[in-house]
């Protein structure tokens, strides 16, 4: 079955390629062993100065790359650009601070000298989404090849193009042969990649089903996972709280990539006394959004990645409203081409619905009034989820206690929640376990290998 690249705006096929047999994947899994045993026995800094030139690739090219993602999955063409310099500033981060995090540390111990030394594990296959096709695998394969890895991509099916313009990039960077790789392979054959020695850990970003069946299929061979799955990100107001920076951060941190983020502020936890002003100005600007072509800079919402995300999108408002919940503003698919959805917000949302025990991926906003902080924090633990979570609030009682009680790998006070280069990411629950980014992402697949010597 190919790998079809379809423009989301237009609905035009744009590429397809083979995915790969038998006979392709063995190749590449050489290639991957073969890449291994020359690019494990590199120095950190040799490592770091390839990072840094795939860092000067991606900021050179950031335009041309924005428009790929633009036109492969239908983001709007700033935030599109604004993907690529991001990508460049993780390889940056890891190549200035990575030699050190790889050192070996001293500890004590009964014998003459002791130490730890993090040595790479083999190859680590990636298996990464569509909604931020360039990030998603550079944030991954940045820290995992700096430890002297190598990194095998298995991308989504809709964003082939956006892969094989990856895979180009770290071979222009002049990484070695077999070090990085694009894969098209089906499903079904990810488990002849595991079964391979030379994979010995899988990093997924998904939803919570891929997540569940590839951990047990890496834990039926005892390989390393890490995990970064679905969430139903919460974002507290309390009455304290700044209104104005709380609603434009709302409307961001909701509308982003056309509402497809893991971390976006899918449900929004009101303090009552609020709730009317807030509800309005939030109503009010995401009204005003403009939905189109994502490349045109005017475009606040582009199209939804395929055609089943937006109509799924759809069915899961459509139930929320049966059920009870009542739409502000949206709630419809535009009569025009492409996959559209209107940017929308729900509220008098009953519990059980989709909107309340869903994760929406689309331009949907779900407020919901509460009481007080008990209230907040009791409703934003009520998920299956925890990856990350807002407040806004002016009290320090009120932050001291969310910091120490809501349920999530993340927790940002005043401010929208993001990833960053340089602090961990990651989450609890069925959000995913383990951590990209940071210090603690280069780590992750590494043999911690101590090192005791006697007394002579």
């Amino acid at each position: 079955m190919p790998f079809v690249s379809v423009d989301p705006t237009t609905e035009e096929r744009l590429a397809s390629f083979d995915a790969f047999d038998a006979s392709k994947i063995d190749a590449a899994l050489e290639r991957a062993r073969s890449g291994f045993q020359s690019w494990r026995h590199t120095s950190p800094a040799q490592r770091a100065e390839r990072l840094l030139a795939l860092a000067d690739l991606l900021e050179s090219g950031k335009n041309a790359f924005g428009q790929l993602m633009t036109r492969e999955m239908g983001k709007p063409l700033a935030s599109a650009v604004a993907e690529a310099e991001k990508c460049a500033w993780v390889c940056r981060y890891y190549a200035e601070h990575g030699p050190a995090l790889l050192e070996r540390e001293p500890f004590e111990s009964s014998g003459k000298e002791c130490w730890v030394e993090y040595q790479p594990i083999g190859a680590v296959l990636g298996i990464m989404p569509w909604n931020f096709p360039f990030w998603q695998v550079i944030r991954a394969a940045a820290p995992t090849v700096l430890a002297g890895n190598v990194f095998l991509l298995k991308h989504s099916p809709n964003v082939p193009q956006c892969a094989v313009a990856v895979e180009g990039l770290f071979s222009r960077a002049g990484f070695p042969n077999g070090v990085f790789q694009n894969l098209f392979v089906e499903v079904d054959d990810l488990t002849r990649v595991l079964d391979d020695p030379i994979v010995q850990g899988v990093s997924l970003t998904g939803s919570v089903r891929a997540g569940s069946a590839i951990a047990a299929e890496a834990g039926r061979r005892i390989k390393t996972t890490v995990l970064e799955l679905g969430g139903s990100d919460p974002f507290i107001v309390m009455e304290s709280a700044d209104l104005d920076r709380a609603v434009s951060t709302a409307i961001n941190a909701r509308m982003w990539n056309n509402g497809q983020s893991c971390i976006a502020a899918k449900r929004m936890l009101v303090q009552a006394s609020i709730a009317d002003e807030f509800e309005r100005r939030l109503v009010e600007g995401i009204a005003a959004l403009e939905v189109g072509d994502p490349k045109q800079p005017s475009v606040a919402i582009g199209p939804l990645a395929r055609r089943d995300l937006r109509d799924q999108v759809a069915e899961q408002v459509d139930t929320s409203v049966a059920a009870g919940a009542r739409v502000l503003t949206g709630g419809h698919t535009p009569d025009r081409p492409g996959w559209f959805y209107e940017p929308t917000v729900l509220t008098d949302i009953p519990d059980g619905c989709p909107a309340s025990a869903d994760e929406i991926f689309g331009p949907v906003a779900s407020i919901f009034r509460v009481k007080d902080l008990d209230e907040a924090i009791e409703r934003a633990n009520a998920t299956e989820y925890g990856l990350s979570s807002a407040i806004w609030t002016n009290d320090p009682d009120e932050r001291a206690r969310a910091v120490r009680d809501l349920v999530a790998g993340g927790v940002f006070i005043n401010g929208m929640s993001a990833s960053d280069p340089r602090v961990p990411f990651g989450g609890v629950k069925k959000s995913g376990y383990g951590r990209e980014l940071g210090p603690h992402a280069i780590r992750e697949f590494v043999n911690v290998k101590t090192v005791w010597v006697g007394e002579d």
